[in-house]
């Protein structure tokens, strides 16, 4: 089986091709690659597959092999992928996932993808769909006691729950031990979230760590840069079109006013590719 690892200035991911080969038990699978013993080790496996509805289905696997809806930086690579390895030819391609139709441009260099922008949709504030454990209709900066610390914590979601806290510095933030804490603060997110810093450096440039719910601290986050423009636009702490810059790299950012949809746009490349 022939499998692509791609980083989108973010999480590395497991691409494989399921349009033209049928796969075994996949969450035994996705447990596989995503072990970093095996040298292949990534953030979650995704699976390139046929639609009815859009022209390609994306299914991405955590890794305790469980079926995620959908991730910034994933979406973003599975661009890349389906043009690089030739299949299409299309440069603006829809992609079907489980949380909504996603739409992606690619930006073509020497006959390979060199930037995507992915209109990854709108934000979801409600705690109905989140869900967050209050009677709050939207959990917007809201105190939140973790370990010796309070934050003021906004959850967003677009198919994978997020939530952001504005603090004063991300560098030398003990992230390996908040991010955990409020991850499995189980009692305020049943379903466990992900969770993003963010540090306002202008209002058009943030710093983001990024702690990914069952991975730990990643080197960036699609979703996660995504969410931290958006509890700034609503705290009035940035514009709507911000740089975010994390671990991995710069992301640019637009929360476009007359869509209320969410933009994002940035480089994605293949770290390697092989077979097992």
């Amino acid at each position: 089986m022939r499998f692509t690892k791609m980083q989108a200035f973010g999480n590395d991911y497991v691409y494989i091709d399921a349009i033209h080969q049928a796969l075994p038990d996949l969450s035994a699978l996705a447990r596989f690659v995503s072990d970093r013993h095996f040298g292949i080790g990534s953030d979650g496996m995704v699976l390139i597959c046929p639609s009815e509805k859009a022209d390609f289905r994306m299914r991405i696997f955590n890794p305790d092999g469980t079926e995620a809806e959908m991730c910034g930086n994933a979406l973003r690579s599975v661009g890349k992928y389906v043009y690089d390895h030739r299949l299409t030819d299309q440069t603006s391609i829809a992609i079907e996932t489980l949380g909504g139709f996603k739409q992606l441009t690619l930006s073509v260099t020497d006959g390979l993808v060199s930037n995507i922008r992915a209109d990854i949709g709108e934000p979801v504030l409600s705690t109905e769909k989140i869900p967050v454990a209050t009677s709050l209709a939207e959990f917007i900066e809201q105190p939140v006691k973790v370990l010796d610390e309070t934050f003021f914590v906004t959850a967003v979601s677009w198919g994978n729950p997020h939530c952001v806290a504005y603090v004063a510095s991300v560098k030398d933030l003990a992230v390996e031990a908040y991010g955990p804490a409020l991850e499995y603060m189980t009692s305020l997110f049943p379903n466990k979230t992900n969770v993003t810093f963010a540090e306002l450096v202008s209002r058009d440039y943030i710093k983001i760590r990024e702690w990914e719910r069952g991975t730990g601290e990643t080197i960036g986050c699609g979703t996660g840069c995504a969410t931290a423009v958006v509890a700034g636009v609503l705290t009035n702490r940035c514009s709507r079109h911000v740089t975010v810059e994390q671990i991995g790299g710069l992301l640019d950012i637009e929360w476009d006013e007359k869509t209320n949809r969410l933009i994002m746009e940035g480089p994605s490349h293949t770290v390697f590719e092989g077979e097992f």
